[in-house]
């Protein structure tokens, strides 16, 4: 249990008062909230007015809720996050490593951090309640459910969050019944000239266990980097369709530099290149944001959009 030294006595009410909400419950004080996540349990105040987000995917949903926030990492965000860049928004640190004496000196009423911030948890909860939403990769639809709904609790926002998520729900349903018969598909990120491979269970597991993709090769390695590929595994494994992240994209590196790599002559074998069924991923929302509502109502759509033209 998380006890920021600033709210020692907000905390020991909602002790008292954990009502049976399960997930997030209404404490003693009524404008106080005890939040259950991924790494304990943490008071906050309701509607918090000085918000921290070092999680790009929470900053995506908090976003969407329309819910505004004081300070973010360094980054580079996405162009619907774009607006993050500014000087209106204090820069607390990396998406890695918080500048602790400028979060400090901001005196926030929530920090939320998920997925690369996710290790400082313990020393930010130490200057202000803090919650760790990082989604689970094996559970990546109920980690994102949970964390929907969660900020628009916090925030007062339960209607704008629940017709997000029923949108969400919809487009996905709509979209497993065209993946389940579109053929057997095989997701790789290319970076730095070399490729890896994400199967079930990976972090980029939800393209075959949420969106429906039949995976076209089992018992891929889960670890956070994939498993290392080549061509001549492409070729053998022989997708129907190739899902290709550009995580060079992301990092500001050459663009285009996923399409280098394919472009030989044992890809184009394959039935994705033969068929122009080759997916290029919108970097950004699979590799920075993820978990975010914003982004994975887009990476539904866009595989939609792609399934639907065959």
């Amino acid at each position: 249990m998380t006890v920021s030294a600033r709210f020692p006595r907000r905390m020991a009410a909602l002790i008292a008062g954990t009502l049976a909400l399960g997930f997030l419950t209404v404490g003693a004080h009524a404008q106080d909230l005890t939040i259950q996540h991924s790494k304990g349990v943490t008071s906050v105040p309701a509607k918090p007015k000085k918000v921290l987000a070092f999680d790009l995917a929470s900053l995506d949903t908090l976003n969407a809720l329309g819910v505004e926030v004081a300070g973010v990492p360094t980054a580079r965000f996405p162009e619907y996050l774009a607006k993050y860049g500014s000087d209106k928004y204090q820069k607390v640190g990396t998406l890695f490593e918080p500048d602790y004496e400028a979060v400090n000196a901001a005196e926030p009423d929530l920090i939320i951090v998920g997925g690369r911030s996710s290790a400082r948890y313990a020393d930010l909860a130490k200057i202000a309640p803090t919650v760790d939403l990082t989604v689970d990769p094996k559970d990546v639809m109920g980690s994102v459910k949970r964390n929907v709904q969660l900020l628009g609790r916090i925030f007062d926002r339960q209607a704008e969050a629940d017709a997000r998520l029923a949108k969400l729900e919809t487009s996905m349903a709509d979209l497993r019944q065209e993946t389940a018969k579109a053929g057997k598909g095989l997701l790789v990120l290319t970076t730095g000239g070399k490729m890896s491979a994400y199967g079930p269970g990976s972090r980029f597991g939800i393209l075959h266990g949420e969106f429906g993709v039949v995976p076209a090769v089992e018992g891929l390695a889960t670890t956070n980097h994939g498993q290392a590929v080549t061509a001549e595994f492409i070729l053998k494994t022989n997708p129907d369709w190739l899902f290709v992240i550009d995580r060079d994209v992301v990092v500001g590196r050459d663009g285009g530099a996923a399409k280098k790599v394919l472009e030989n002559e044992l890809v184009a074998q394959t039935t994705a290149w033969k068929k122009g069924q080759v997916v290029f991923l919108d970097p950004v929302n699979w590799y920075l944001t993820g978990g975010g509502i914003t982004a994975l109502q887009a990476s539904a759509d866009q595989i939609a959009k792609a399934v639907a033209k065959k």
